[in-house]
């Protein structure tokens, strides 16, 4: 299945001077490394890629040794065999890799499902950083949403076992309107060039079938059991006007880790990382000086 191309696809990445591809657990990684001091660790959310961090990255390298791969099958990362898109199997790949890079990570960084990848590593001891970021964090299963009706899980299954719905739904993004609409109903306004690279990538069924299959092999209800073992102490950033993740939900994710701690960011989308850098590159900084309490 058609995956995305370094030599095409990536020839204008963001921040390709930083990329590296490093093997690691199995698989071939696109790693972007950039800036000196302690490490710190982002993982992008579901159907995104490094690009979702252009704007951030920089911001971050003035302070930190800034990680942020693309997560299997997503991106230029290869394919895992067998289950490597359950949440278990991408937090041990994601171990692998910084343990391949001889990084320990001091702040961890996640935005939406990357955010529960970090999590689940914290709770399996395959990292100790002093904060957990989460940006938008998908960390529950959102109530009232698919993910709670038990047809969802069997359907997103489905999709992904079948090779044509790749095909379908990157044909359907070769119209930059039809990728348009679907961010702007993240409740975000980012800037065209990120765009032009979400376009990209959802041109791609391999990349597609990757995200199509990490919602099908994810089960967030048993990381929301674990989630009060969480030991690392946990920093919530919300966009109010997130329309994928509702802000509402942090409120859940502090029910279950009472020391969390949450910061609004007013009128900022599901992708305020993309919308706002600097604001989101603050919270990360104030959150790494002074991560616990509530």
């Amino acid at each position: 299945m058609r995956r995305p191309d370094w030599t095409i696809d990536g020839r204008d990445w963001p921040n390709r001077v930083a990329s590296r591809f490093v093997p690691a657990g199995g698989i071939v990684w696109h790693v972007q490394v950039m800036g000196e001091g302690p490490a710190a660790l982002l993982l992008h959310g579901t159907g995104a890629a490094t690009h979702s961090w252009a704007g951030l990255m920089p911001l971050l390298a003035r302070r930190f040794t800034v990680i942020a791969p693309d997560l299997p099958g997503h991106g230029f990362t290869g394919m895992p065999p067998g289950e490597g898109l359950s949440l278990p199997a991408m937090a041990a790949g994601v171990a692998a890799l910084a343990a391949a890079l001889g990084h320990a990570p001091r702040i961890a960084v996640g935005h939406s499902a990357g955010a529960a990848v970090l999590a689940r590593m914290a709770i399996d001891g395959a990292i100790a950083p002093e904060v957990l970021v989460a940006l938008n964090g998908a960390l529950v299963p959102i109530r009232n949403g698919p993910g709670e009706l038990p047809w969802f899980s069997g359907l997103a299954r489905l999709m992904a076992t079948l090779p044509v719905v790749p095909w379908v739904l990157s044909w359907q993004a070769a119209d930059r309107a039809t990728v348009e609409r679907l961010l702007r109903g993240t409740g975000s306004t980012i800037p065209p060039e990120n765009v032009t690279f979400y376009t990209r990538l959802l041109r791609r069924p391999g990349h597609v079938a990757a995200a199509l299959g990490m919602m099908a092999a994810w089960d967030l209800a048993a990381l929301a059991r674990d989630l009060p073992r969480l030991a690392v102490p946990l920093v919530l950033v919300v966009g109010t006007n997130d329309r994928t993740v509702p802000p509402e939900e942090a409120e859940r994710v502090r029910a279950l880790v009472p020391s969390a701690r949450i910061v609004a960011l007013p009128g900022l989308g599901h992708l305020a990382h993309e919308e706002r850098p600097d604001l989101v590159a603050a919270a990360i900084e104030e959150a790494a000086l002074a991560p616990a309490g509530p």
